[in-house]
């Protein structure tokens, strides 16, 4: 007969396994790569484009160029599944007084919509965040963090993200330094500020973000090879230690184009979807492609 330092011992035995199951049995997020569609129209003002938004069901696309086109589409789908797109407006990006943006004005990289209609777009070259109206086009300049001046000139503010609570944030594509962190800048009540310092890891450099409907804040990262480009995707909650970073996608370089806008957004079942853009830079030897994935967890 067991003595009871021996059922003691035995209980805690069967505690521990428990407990590893747990751990083992408990699901990493996964990307399943659902659509990768090559979009193609042959008028001059396409192509270029660097920040994306999809409507909450994933029904409609607005995407933005970097020679300041603003773009919108009906998503066509089949199942669920994205198998094309259907222009529906195209127009230039003005100033605030109307007038299409100059040539040192329409660098557009980054675009975030928020759930009450409130668009914005980040630019390089003249570094700087604008409120957009979705309607026209027009632009109007908000005040920036001192920072922004400082941005090297082809690597500004590369990825803009609105959270849930409405708050903008917008990180550059370069930090100065292979070992110094990223800034993430927030805007919250009319001021900037650094809401965190993104690690940086290895070659990748980000080009465009997004927050789903927790709050959890997703960058696309890019890296350029001999043999092509290179992408990642890493999940970060800005509340936790560390910053719960999570890698959820590397691909190897070739794997997709040039991807550098990324849209979440959940379907009418609660399915949670990220859907990116590739920036052509208008070379023949380039692509339009639109990859969608499906996040489980």
């Amino acid at each position: 007969m067991q003595s009871g330092a021996g059922r003691l011992r035995h209980l805690l035995f069967l505690s521990a396994l428990v407990i590893c199951a747990g751990h083992v049995a408990r699901a990493e997020p996964v990307l399943e790569l659902t659509a990768n569609v090559i979009w193609e129209r042959k008028e001059p003002w396409f192509g270029g484009f660097s920040g994306i938004e999809v409507d909450a069901q994933g029904r409609s696309m607005t995407v933005i160029s970097d020679r300041g086109r603003l773009v919108t589409t009906r998503m066509i789908r089949d199942d669920g599944r994205l198998e094309g797109l259907q222009l529906v407006t195209q127009t230039p990006l003005k100033y605030a007084k109307g007038g299409q943006l100059g040539p040192r004005f329409t660098d557009a990289e980054g675009l975030a919509v928020g759930a009450e209609g409130q668009a914005y777009i980040s630019f390089e070259l003249t570094h700087r965040v604008a409120q957009l109206d979705p309607e026209t086009g027009q632009t109007r300049v908000l005040g920036g963090h001192a920072d922004f001046d400082a941005l090297q000139i082809n690597s500004g503010l590369e990825a803009l993200a609105i959270d849930p609570d409405g708050a903008l944030f917008a990180l550059p594509e370069r930090s100065g330094e292979e070992t110094r962190p990223f800034p993430l800048y927030a805007r919250r009540a009319g001021q900037w500020d650094i809401a965190a310092r993104i690690p940086r890891r290895g070659p990748f450099l980000p080009v465009g973000a997004d927050f789903d409907s927790a709050g959890r804040f997703y960058l696309l990262e890019r890296a350029l090879t001999p043999l092509g480009f290179r992408s990642r995707i890493r999940r970060f909650n800005l509340a936790a230690p560390a910053l719960g970073e999570a890698t959820l996608l590397t691909t190897g370089p070739g794997r997709f184009d040039n991807l550098e806008g990324l849209s979440i957004w959940e379907d009418a079942q609660g399915h949670r979807h990220l859907t990116l853009i590739s920036d052509d830079n208008f070379y023949r030897i380039q692509r339009t492609q639109i990859v969608e994935f499906t996040l489980t967890e």
